[in-house]
């Protein structure tokens, strides 16, 4: 069987290559050889039904690089900023600033699920916000611009994503999950019914802040805003524990 040339620039779909121009300008990184982002934003769907004329490289391999350049911007980050904790909290924070649900979160900041290209099949199925799909994008996204300009911009481009998280490292934050802490303390109490849901979402996709509320048993507790659903969670747990004496401003 003849082996397939690889895709260039001129082999995308001509959509596609223009909203590459749009997200260069949300990443803040302007590529010399766009190809590596191409490659980041093609799903392993959109590779297997497309794959008569030319190869289209599936966004796998750089997925597993970005992992690891992820891994060494933040673990120098926290290193240098957490001068007096040791390894077990640097290892915990790392954990929570690199985790699937944090890269989601990343990913969603910039709209990436926007521009991925996808096989029909995951396009008939919301892959466009699969938590999997966004994860593993943003990851191949970093190792795109490692591969185009080298460790510089890609680590600007990791912690200029995931500088809340960072910061909330920094003040020890991270260490107290508000969610995990209310969710105990009303398990305390049976028949109590916890749950959290959103109040509004503000601005666009790329750039969207999210106002979260948290009730118990149908009555609001607490409520918070953050740039991902997360940090808002997160928030309104807190005020709902600070309004049950159990945790101080």
């Amino acid at each position: 069987m003849k082996e397939l040339k690889r895709a260039v620039e001129s082999d995308y779909p001509e959509e596609f290559v223009s909203a590459c121009g749009e997200f260069e300008k949300r990443l803040g990184y302007t590529f010399r050889d766009r190809i590596y982002l191409y490659i980041a934003l093609t799903h392993s769907s959109y590779t297997n039904e497309n794959h008569t004329r030319v190869f289209y490289e599936c966004n796998e391999r750089q997925e597993f690089l970005g992992d690891s350049v992820l891994a060494i911007a933040v673990s120098q980050q926290l290193f240098l900023h957490l001068e007096k904790n040791p390894e077990g909290d640097l290892t915990k924070a790392r954990a929570r600033i690199v985790c699937e649900d944090a890269l989601f979160d990343y990913a969603r900041a910039i709209g990436l699920g926007e521009f991925i290209l996808l096989g029909h099949g995951e396009e008939n199925t919301d892959g466009r916000n699969r938590k999997s799909i966004l994860a593993d994008a943003f990851e191949a996204v970093i190792a795109a611009i490692y591969l185009d300009g080298g460790m510089e911009p890609a680590e600007r481009f990791v912690l200029r994503s995931a500088w809340s998280m960072l910061e909330k490292a920094e003040k020890g934050e991270l260490s107290r999950d508000y969610k995990s802490l209310l969710q105990q303390l009303v398990q305390n109490s049976k028949g109590d019914r916890l749950e959290y849901e959103t109040v509004c979402e503000k601005g666009p996709d790329h750039d969207k802040t999210f106002v979260m509320r948290v009730t118990l048993n149908g009555n609001t507790v607490g409520t918070g805003e953050g740039r991902t659903k997360r940090e808002a969670e997160q928030k309104a747990a807190h005020e709902a524990l600070k309004l049950f004496g159990e945790e101080k401003d």
